[in-house]
């Protein structure tokens, strides 16, 4: 990522911007009313969740969660880069939504329904559908267990028009533009709603503040885990080193071999191989490491 980036240039599918907006709880129950194709009287988001709001917070959470007024929970992330095992991220998503509920002290029985709705800039299944929707089914009778849960991934790379609803496409086509062509007239109320919202969002110090923290944080999580990364792959390398010496004087027992795996002080190892390089056998060097 580019660490000079600046809130003018996101667009609306990037992550602030996109978190930015969906706050908005008018703009969040249209694209809910559109992407589950059910109307919905009003949402509340969870604000207390929201980078947007918190982005002090460690652990930063890129998605929208929200509930309608039949409390059907939802959970809405963008998925800008093509990952693997979307499918675990949104069984996890949907256990999250429902342990929090039971923590609260609620009844299975009542669990409300949920949905877990990826807005992806690729096709997840390459199956050129703009919108792929499952639930739980029996695979010999098609019947539906009814457990409540239903999982969404919106693709802006779909070709069936004929099968979803035009606002839904100009939606997805619009998450696919590029920053010039995402400010066009695209005859549509919703997405001049967005527009109108990226504009204002743009125009606020406050939001350019938030973005800039956010930013620096994101940048601290991936320079920590670079460094435990880059520690761990140090202590590996040594291990390895370790053994591939201790190999060359016979067989390496199973609990020496599993002891100098698990060990993680880098100064430790450092001398058990300066001692493995000096050991003239197995048990040399087992009697110098019990006095390390």
């Amino acid at each position: 990522m580019n660490q000079n980036r600046k809130l003018a240039q996101l667009k609306f599918k990037d992550n602030f911007m996109f978190g930015a907006v969906m706050v908005n709880e008018e703009i969040c129950r249209n694209f809910l009313e559109m992407a589950v194709g059910v109307p919905i009287e009003k949402v509340e988001i969870s604000k207390e969740k929201s980078m947007i709001y918190h982005p002090e917070y460690r652990g930063i959470r890129l998605d929208i969660i929200a509930r309608d007024e039949k409390r059907t929970h939802y959970n809405v992330e963008m998925q800008v880069a093509k990952k693997s095992h979307l499918g675990k991220r949104a069984r996890y998503y949907h256990s999250q939504m429902d342990m929090e509920l039971l923590l609260t002290g609620e009844d299975y029985t009542l669990l409300p329904a949920s949905y877990v709705i990826f807005i992806c800039d690729f096709d997840p299944f390459d199956k050129k559908k703009y919108r792929y929707i499952f639930q739980n089914v029996c695979r010999e009778t098609g019947l539906s267990m009814a457990d409540g849960s239903t999982t969404i991934f919106l693709s802006t790379c779909g070709e069936n028009e004929a099968e979803v609803p035009g606002k839904l496409i100009r939606f997805l086509k619009f998450v696919k533009a590029d920053l010039t062509d995402s400010t066009r007239d695209y005859q549509d109320d919703y997405i001049r709603k967005i527009q109108e919202s990226i504009a204002k969002i743009k125009g606020s110090r406050e939001m350019e503040e938030k973005f800039m923290l956010l930013e620096e944080l994101l940048r601290d999580e991936r320079a920590e885990g670079e460094a435990k990364g880059l520690a761990m792959g140090k202590t590996k390398g040594k291990a390895e080193s370790i053994l591939l010496l201790l190999e060359d004087l016979g067989p390496v027992p199973d609990e020496l071999r599993k002891a100098i795996l698990e060990e993680q002080n880098i100064d430790i190892l450092s001398r058990y191989l300066k001692l493995a390089a000096h050991a003239d056998s197995i048990a040399y060097f087992v009697d110098g490491i019990n006095h390390i």
